[in-house]
């Protein structure tokens, strides 16, 4: 008698969840995806860092202020830390290799960005990438003066 329970369950847990993939399955293709969202985008526009420049570069720290808006908040200092990674660790191995640093903005966009083909996430609210040719660092900017269009 246990194992007939045993197998019932079996079967209406197996259906279940046939049932709720399927159905999960169909919402997904109902619920629409935002056009002007940067999830999962990518870019290799890295432009060209200008200390002159009046913007704001950022510090990349995770500063949260709602516990329900947490991950929100720390979504974009976290993707500008891992972008920051990963082209630290293109540039290491660039030295390691030339035994020198890409000596200005094109050798890295040839040498590092587009041979290795390296796409960088979207950021949230308008921040861009530069590439400070003199410390060999990504950072982070944002205009203070939004662009005319």
């Amino acid at each position: 008698m246990k194992i007939r329970g045993l197998m019932i369950s079996a079967v209406v847990g197996s259906l279940t969840v046939g049932l709720l993939t399927g159905c999960m399955d169909s919402f997904a293709k109902q619920v629409k995806k935002d056009p002007n969202s940067i999830i999962n985008k990518k870019t290799d526009d890295i432009k060209k860092f200008d200390p002159n420049a009046k913007q704001v570069v950022s510090d990349s720290k995770v500063r949260v202020d709602d516990p329900v808006l947490y991950a929100m908040q720390a979504y974009g200092p976290m993707m500008e830390q891992i972008s920051k990674m990963n082209i630290e660790h293109a540039v290491d191995l660039f030295h390691a290799e030339h035994d020198r640093y890409p000596k200005d903005h094109e050798e890295f966009m040839t040498q590092i960005i587009k041979a290795n083909q390296i796409k960088l996430p979207v950021l949230p609210g308008g921040a861009k990438y530069a590439y400070d040719v003199e410390n060999h660092k990504l950072q982070i900017v944002k205009d203070l003066e939004p662009a005319k269009k």
